[in-house]
C-alpha cells in the first residue's frame, strides 16, 4: 500500500467517525488493522482519533511495527499490559468513549476489557469498518488482479497435469504448490476437487477418490498475494461427455455469460442472481441452484456484498464480486463456473481470463 493510499483510507475514516460522533475506536480485527495501518503482523492493535494514530503491539513486532507504520506511535502493550495501555493513552486525550469492533471481539474479551475499563462508554461499531473496505482502490484491484492472474496460470497448468486416475487430493495439492511457486503467500480457501458424483457437493473437499473416465471435475480455488484473495472456479470432463452433462454444462455457462453482461453500477446484488437464476430455473434446473450467485472479496475471500437473493445492496464502481452460478445433481454431478470482476459504471472488468467452453480430456 502506498502512503497515497493510506492517506486517502484513513481520511474516509475519520470522516466516517465524524459522522458517527465517534472520539476514537479501537481495531482489533487483522484484516481492518492491516487495511487502515499496514501492518501485517499477527499481534496488534490500533486505536485512532481525530490527532492520533497508536499501534500497540509487542515485542516481537516492534521493529516490523516501525518500519511498515512510519506515521504510527508505536507502544509496547506487554509493559502495563493492553487495557493499562489503553487505559493511559485515553486519560492522556481526554477522551472517555471508544467505538470497538463488537462482531469480531468475543464475549469474554470484550469482558476483559469493559470490566477493566469501566469508567469508558464503548460504543459497537458493527460492520463500519468492513464497508469501507467494499469500494477497493487501485493498489488493491492491482493485486487482487495479480493474484487472480497467478489462477489462470494455474488453471493452465493443471489441464496438462491432470489425469483419469490421480486421486482428488493429487489435484488439489498440485494446485497449491504451483500457486505458491508463482509467489503465493498462501490458499484463499481449500481447494475444492470434485469428481464424478461428488461434484453435486458445492464445497466438497478433496477425497482420495479417483478420478474416473466421463467424471465431471469441479475446480474452485484462489490464492493471497500480498494479503489480498482470488477465486475462480472451472468444470471439466474426463473423456467423452454424454448430452446430459453437455447441456448441464451449457446452461450454466450461459446463466453467467448473462449475469457478466448484466452486472454494472447501481444495480443490487439480488437483480443480478435473479438474471442467471431465472435462467437456469427455466431451464428445468430448480431447486438446484442453492447458493447466491456470487460474493465480494478482497483482504478476506468471502466480503459484502452479495449477489443472491438477499442481497438487497447496491452494487457500486470499484467493487471487487464472484459470479459462480452452478447447478448439482445429487447423484449424477455437478457444474459451477466461477470469473471474478470488478464492477464499473457500464459494466465489469473480468479478472479472470482462463476458457470456459467446456473441456474433454
Amino acid at each position: 500500500m502506498t502512503e497515497r493510499y493510506k492517506v486517502q483510507r484513513h481520511e474516509r475514516l475519520l470522516k466516517k467517525m465524524k459522522e458517527w460522533a465517534l472520539p476514537a475506536i479501537f481495531i482489533s480485527s487483522a484484516h481492518n488493522r492491516r487495511y487502515i495501518s499496514g501492518f501485517t503482523g499477527s499481534s496488534a492493535y490500533v486505536y485512532i482519533t481525530a490527532n492520533r494514530k497508536v499501534l500497540m503491539t509487542d515485542f516481537r513486532y516492534m521493529e516490523q511495527a516501525a518500519i511498515s507504520c512510519p506515521d504510527y506511535e508505536i507502544l509496547d502493550y506487554m509493559k502495563l499490559g493492553l487495557n493499562e495501555t489503553i487505559k493511559e493513552i485515553m486519560k492522556v486525550d481526554g477522551i472517555h468513549s471508544l467505538g470497538y469492533e463488537n462482531h469480531h471481539l468475543t464475549v469474554k474479551a470484550f469482558d476483559f476489557h469493559r470490566n477493566h475499563l469501566d469508567h469508558i462508554e464503548w460504543i459497537p461499531l458493527e460492520d463500519m469498518m468492513e464497508r469501507l473496505r467494499m469500494v477497493k482502490d487501485q493498489s488493491e484491484l492491482d493485486l487482487i488482479e495479480y493474484a487472480a492472474s497467478i489462477g489462470d496460470a494455474a488453471y493452465k497448468h493443471i489441464l496438462e497435469y491432470i489425469k483419469v486416475g490421480m486421486k482428488e487430493v493429487e489435484v488439489a495439492l498440485e494446485l497449491e504448490m504451483f500457486m505458491k511457486k508463482k509467489g503465493a503467500s498462501r490458499l484463499s480457501f481449500e481447494t475444492i476437487v470434485a469428481s464424478g458424483k461428488r461434484s453435486s457437493l458445492p464445497h466438497a473437499e478433496p477425497t482420495t477418490k479417483v478420478i474416473e473416465k466421463g467424471d465431471f471435475v469441479t475446480l474452485d480455488f484462489g490464492c493471497v498475494y500480498e494479503g489480498y484473495c482470488s477465486d475462480m472456479t472451472r468444470t471439466l470432463v474426463m473423456g467423452d461427455a454424454n448430452p446430459d452433462q453437455t447441456r448441464l454444462y451449457n446452461t450454466v455457462l450461459k446463466a453467467q455469460e448473462m449475469a457478466l453482461r448484466a452486472i454494472k453500477a447501481g444495480m443490487t446484488g439480488k437483480e443480478v442472481d435473479l438474471i442467471a437464476r431465472d435462467y437456469i430455473y427455466d431451464q428445468g434446473y430448480e431447486g438446484y441452484f442453492g447458493h447466491g450467485l456470487g460474493h465480494s472479496l478482497g483482504l478476506e475471500v468471502h466480503e459484502n456484498p452479495r449477489l443472491s437473493q438477499q442481497g438487497h445492496m447496491t452494487l457500486e464502481e470499484g467493487m471487487v464480486v464472484t459470479i459462480e452460478p452452478g447447478i448439482y445433481i445429487p447423484d449424477f454431478g455437478g457444474v459451477r463456473i466461477e470469473d471474478l470482476v470488478v464492477v464499473t459504471a457500464e459494466g465489469c472488468k473480468n479478472f479472470v481470463h482462463s476458457d470456459k467452453t467446456l473441456i474433454i480430456l
